[in-house]
């Protein structure tokens, strides 16, 4: 079994990564599959003031621990920045706290609410730098300066922005699954990271993202996943794409949850139709067995959605009853849905869809409802070339 591993990676000359890989985790936050585990990302700024950026999980502690002291050479920091008080960025505070007792602590009003829910440090009255919107802390060289990002994903979540290295400490922005060692492209485990842990904070993160528009960004040290140093635009683009809940392809995905398999093989010819007629962005999952954060970060990925289930117990499959309340926890909005019910006696999972498609933003549906009874007939064949139809001309 791998254990966790630390990474030495340096920002910039004054600036070093002391975070820890961790491949040995198999859920995140007890509910994320992380098959390429994830990172704890943590910082020390070198100046005439030393300063630590946030500290990592219990899982890691060990290995943080080893790098900061390695880094800090014998010498006491002279600043904690807790950006967010989660867990698994903040679980050594008190620790160091109580290892170096005439570090400040530096936070915002909520930091400081919350620091006592978690931890006992002993004079944090007189050991704490509150700091408000726009408030710079001078290092000597650096400079930091500092923005509130409220339930990004947390109340007292705040950023950092080095002003002289132009370098963003962005908290769990920007962040993504994996290692920092993993070979993958960002952006699926960034969406399926954003869309699941970020996603009902739309307008919030909307807020944060006009702040950043007034910064020269050259570097984002997020807390999960891998620095980013380069094409930046791409990345900003992305979050401004999903926190507007806008999609970020012209595609169909095709959500299945299916009892014996009628209503899957279903969704398969209803997939096979839509590329032989020419709708090549087209993507099936079934919910029955993919994991469901990523079904999410699917349904947040495309403009269209088709959702294929049977119908149980006088509802709707759970399968499709987790997903959509999923959705729906998350503010999903502002997407065009087609709806396939399959029951043998009494069909009730369109009726149970729709009730909790009402409860969301902006969702408009695709006429008509297919109603399949067991498994296609001559009419609900008629049904489904009518629906697929208005799908590819955007016709409801």
């Amino acid at each position: 079994m791998e254990e966790l591993r630390k990474i030495n990676t340096n920002i910039s000359n004054d600036i070093i990564y002391i975070g820890v890989n961790d491949r040995n985790i198999d859920l995140f936050e007890s509910q994320y599959i992380v098959p390429n585990g994830i990172t704890y990302n943590s910082y020390i700024i070198k100046d005439k003031k030393t300063v630590i950026m946030d500290t990592v999980d219990k899982r890691a502690s060990n290995e943080w621990w080893e790098n900061l002291e390695k880094e800090l050479e014998g010498k006491e920091p002279d600043y904690l920045v807790v950006s967010h008080l989660e867990p698994d960025h903040a679980y050594n505070i008190e620790a160091i706290a109580k290892k170096y007792p005439k570090m400040k602590i530096v936070g915002n009003l909520r930091t400081f609410s919350f620091i006592p829910q978690f931890f006992n440090i002993p004079n944090l009255d007189e050991r704490k730098v509150l700091v408000k919107e726009g408030d710079t802390l001078n290092l000597g060289k650096h400079i930091l300066q500092f923005f509130m990002a409220p339930m990004v994903h947390w109340p007292e979540v705040m950023v950092t922005y080095e002003q002289t290295e132009n370098i963003l400490f962005s908290a769990d922005a920007f962040g993504k699954f994996g290692t920092l060692d993993t070979d993958e492209h960002w952006l699926p485990e960034a969406r399926r990271y954003y869309c699941n842990i970020v996603g009902k904070y739309g307008v919030q993160v909307q807020a944060a993202l006009a702040k950043l528009k007034t910064l020269n960004l050259k570097i984002i040290c997020p807390l999960h996943g891998p620095i980013l140093r380069e094409n930046l635009e791409y990345y900003l683009e992305k979050y401004n794409t999903w926190s507007r809940y806008d999609a970020e392809e012209d595609g169909i995905l095709i959500a299945c949850a299916s009892i014996h398999g009628n209503t899957l093989q279903i969704a398969k010819q209803i997939e096979k139709i839509l590329k032989e007629k020419g709708t090549k962005n087209v993507t099936l999952l079934d919910l029955t067995r993919i994991d469901h954060s990523e079904a999410v970060g699917q349904a947040f990925r495309f403009n269209k959605i088709i959702l294929a289930s049977s119908s149980y117990d006088s509802g709707l499959f759970m399968p499709m009853e987790n997903f959509l309340c999923k959705l729906k926890s998350k503010n999903y909005q502002n997407k065009k849905v087609a709806i396939i019910e399959n029951g043998t006696w009494a069909p009730s999972a369109g009726r149970r869809i729709k009730e909790i498609l009402s409860e969301m933003k902006n969702i408009e549906i695709y006429e008509p409802q297919v109603t399949i009874k067991s498994r296609l007939d001559q009419n609900s064949k008629m049904q489904i070339n009518e629906l697929l139809d208005n799908i590819i001309s955007n016709k409801l």
